[in-house]
């Protein structure tokens, strides 16, 4: 998107949103410092605060004593303004993939909006630096393994920290190289970390949070795509359109599980459309479709909050309190709320990839598709012993979906003591998080094979004339023509790897037009 098109999000210690955050990773928006007075004034006011401090030579955890168990230990003056340096240096150890360019944007931002709180001690002009690197795409090269989630993300946001200072290694254009090299090319000039700020950048959540924004936004429209994907399996199966009545779910009125059974049964038409069950009660994987997917639904404000509020938190150590002029030493650091968020988010999640799984199993089994040809195959008669259609498709959804299920075991309850001792409880907060991503990338993954199953099942409905389009809701030919876009109709075996991964990252953009 050209940089004209992009709207602004103004970061000056006011709250922002999950929107904000994945907007930015995503290219929507770009960030902006406020540069009124008052938000300068908070910021400096810290910053001078500490500055008096040092030179009355206090004693304040992190910048004139050593780190984590080295707490005892004072460090002279002439060694202080070398501790930053040291705190990035010694963490430079992740190991594993490296984030994606939206993870390390969403990350940047993340961290950004934390330090402009005004508690972290740190001057505009790292403000202005981190800026910088997500305006020009400038992105330091994280690896995702390393973090325990207290004392935060330390060993990941390492290299933001050294990126800062010109150190590591960014992705600039689609490379990776030197950040010192890429500022120069630019005219860049390195920052050098004053004594607070290494722990400023370093001892925070944002890249649990920023993870965890980007996760909510994929799980919310997981929700409305298995809803969707749920009717077409309804009408594929000549399923009992009454087991989403608003009268039998006003009797257990669970908002979310409400709300999943009203896009279900708008795009069912209910009482206008197919009512032709030969089964008094479908099997549950359609009748409990909105117990299953309404779970998810239901947690989801309850997951906005705690993301939210994480997001908008000064969460380094210690608080620098410039106005009031107190240091305050504490574990705003520690991920629990966003490790019990991720944890629950993937237990839904992969709750539905579960139930996606048991509704293609039924389409291609003709014990149970009421009709359909065994696998949903759609070659004529003279090939159809020789065309398995959709069974290897089902194969690969129980075997993501036995994936998405192994990893549902909560992060959090591994807490190690580390550290010396001294980071005794931690959170796994990163560790949830890239679980949650993984059983979400597993069950869009069942939900784009189900997806383009159900199309054919009632496209196979609709060539034999069983039903007609005439009686189909508007949102159900929506999606049919949408992904009759991407996928034809399947008559002779063809492999299915390509149009599979279409379907994965155009459910992951949001393309299908949902409720």
């Amino acid at each position: 998107m050209r940089r004209a098109e992009k709207t602004e999000v103004c970061f000056n210690g006011e709250k922002i949103s999950i929107e904000n955050i994945v907007d930015i990773a995503l290219f929507k928006a770009k960030p902006k410092l406020a540069d009124d007075n008052a938000f300068r004034s908070k910021i400096q006011k810290s910053v001078d605060f500490l500055e008096r401090l040092l030179a009355e030579k206090k004693i304040i955890y992190g910048i004139t004593t050593g780190y984590g168990d080295s707490c005892t230990t004072n460090i002279p003056n002439h060694l202080i303004n070398k501790l930053p340096e040291k705190l990035y240096t010694f963490h430079g150890c992740g190991l594993g993939d490296m984030f994606s360019q939206e993870q390390t944007r969403a990350i940047l931002a993340t961290r950004l909006n934390s330090l402009v709180q005004g508690f972290s001690g740190v001057r505009f002009e790292l403000l202005e630096q981190l800026i910088l690197l997500i305006d020009r795409n400038i992105l330091p090269v994280i690896p995702q393994e390393g973090s325990v989630g207290a004392s935060g993300d330390l060993t990941p946001l390492s290299y933001i920290a050294a990126v800062l200072c010109g150190e590591r290694d960014v992705l600039y254009k689609g490379v990776h190289q030197s950040a010192r090299n890429v500022f120069n090319e630019l005219n860049i000039s390195p920052i050098s970390l004053k004594p607070k700020e290494g722990l400023a950048v370093m001892n925070g959540t944002a890249v649990m949070t920023a993870l965890a924004c980007l996760a909510f936004k994929r799980a919310e429209y997981l929700s409305q795509l298995c809803s969707r994907i749920t009717a077409l399996c309804s009408i594929a199966l000549k399923g009992n359109s009454h087991h989403f009545d608003e009268l039998l779910f006003s009797v257990k009125p669970h908002p979310g599980q409400s709300q999943i059974a009203a896009w279900i049964r708008k795009d069912l038409k209910v009482f206008d459309a197919i009512k032709n069950s030969s089964r008094l009660q479908d099997r549950y994987s359609l009748r409990c479709a909105p117990h299953v997917i309404g779970v998810l639904q239901d947690a989801l404000p309850f997951f906005h909050q705690l993301i939210e509020n994480e997001l908008n938190s000064a969460n380094d150590n210690p608080i620098i309190d410039g106005v009031s002029e107190h240091i305050l030493h504490g574990g705003h650091f520690y991920g629990g709320h966003i490790a019990f968020a991720m944890d629950s988010m993937k237990n839904a999640v992969a709750n539905l990839a579960d139930l996606l799984d048991r509704q293609i199993a039924q389409l291609v089994d003709v014990k149970f598709n009421h009709g359909l040809p065994a696998n949903l195959s759609g070659a004529p008669n003279e090939t159809v012993i020789i065309n398995h259609g959709f069974k290897a498709v089902q194969i690969g959804c129980s075997a993501w979906t036995a994936e998405a299920l192994k990893l549902t075991l909560p992060a959090s309850i591994f807490s190690r003591s580390t550290e010396c001792h001294n980071q005794d409880k931690v959170s796994m907060g990163a560790i949830a998080a890239r679980d949650a991503l993984r059983v979400l990338q597993l069950t869009e993954q069942v939900a784009a094979s189900v997806l383009i199953a159900a199309c054919q099942g009632v496209n196979l409905r609709l060539i034999k004339g069983e039903i007609h389009r005439s009686t189909l809701s508007e949102n159900i030919c929506c999606t049919l023509d949408e992904v009759g876009n991407v996928f034809d109709f399947l008559e002779e075996d063809r492999a299915l790897d390509s149009t599979l991964r279409e379907v994965v990252s155009l459910t992951q953009a949001q393309h299908w037009t949902l409720y």
